[in-house]
């Protein structure tokens, strides 16, 4: 446990220098872009296809109903974009992961490697067309799990775990496989794949639930849609800096896991022992380099 908080302060310390702010910037930019290109195109016809739904199911008309008789008759007509920006809400998460794990993660590694890792050689490092089949891959699996998932959404309990859950499994899919695909060969990927799995679904699921947090904005309702022009942004860069944060985690995990392995490998236990001892000293150092 004690590689896994390790590894989340120095991401986190890691995540507000001004290089990464910066590479936040790319993301954001094009999920803006792609949320007004799409938003101008199918925005009304996709809110008045999911009015015309909701109104063809008896509940949804007896909410309707209740609402207008307690003069609440503006709020069935938030209804239809809340219901759009909910169903878009797994898109724009699944999104944003791919654009870090695109336009950022690479960069961020090599930051990692370079400031922690410098001595840790590159073996047989995975093709670009492995990974990117690793994250269409991973990324399909997911969006076939959200699809199936979506009718339990229904009962609360589930709304609130399944989502989270999901998304965790594709970001330790992800960001585990892109923190050591520069570095580690394939035997070593396997294998740390294999003695860390629980390590990496538990990182993945707290970072499930971290990129969960902008999604409560939706559930403000209409408060959330007459301010939409000013949350949507906002929202969309705090998804960019979870992501960003999660594929920080993941490169200090991995290649201080990897690191240690081959010590493990070469030297046996006692000089990785001795290399977490010298971690803990470097600490100190390691928070000067950070704040200049």
């Amino acid at each position: 446990m004690g590689l896994i908080f390790d590894s989340f302060w120095r991401a986190l310390a890691y995540l507000w220098m001004p290089r990464v702010i910066a590479l936040s910037l790319m993301p954001l930019v094009l999920m803006m872009a792609g949320s007004l290109i799409l938003g101008y195109f199918f925005w009304d016809s996709a809110v008045a296809w999911i009015q015309q739904g909701l109104q063809s199911f008896a509940v949804v008309q007896t909410i309707i109903a209740w609402t207008e008789s307690i003069g609440w008759s503006g709020l069935t007509a938030a209804f239809g974009p809340l219901a759009v920006l909910l169903i878009a809400s797994p898109l724009v998460v699944i999104s944003s992961l791919l654009l870090v794990s695109a336009f950022m993660t690479p960069v961020m590694v090599k930051l990692v490697h370079q400031r922690r890792f410098s001595g840790l050689s590159v073996a047989q490092p995975a093709s670009f067309w492995k990974s990117a089949w690793w994250s269409t891959s991973s990324t399909l699996l997911a969006v076939v799990a959200l699809l199936v998932s979506m009718p339990l959404w229904l009962v609360p309990p589930m709304a609130l775990l399944l989502p989270p859950l999901i998304w965790g499994w594709l970001t330790y899919r992800v960001f585990a496989y892109e923190a050591l695909a520069e570095a580690a060969n394939r035997e070593e990927r396997d294998a740390l794949f294999l003695r860390h799995r629980n390590t990496f679904w538990l990182m993945g699921v707290v970072s499930g639930y971290l990129g969960a947090a902008p999604s409560l904005l939706w559930a403000s309702g209409a408060m959330f849609i007459a301010l939409a022009p000013v949350l949507v942004p906002l929202a969309v860069w705090v998804y960019t800096l979870v992501f960003a944060f999660s594929s920080l985690w993941f490169a200090h995990f991995g290649l201080s896991a990897l690191h240690r392995m081959r010590l493990e490998r070469t030297s046996g236990t006692g000089a990785a022992n001795a290399s977490v001892r010298l971690d803990a000293v470097r600490t100190v150092t390691d928070v000067e380099d950070i704040s200049r």
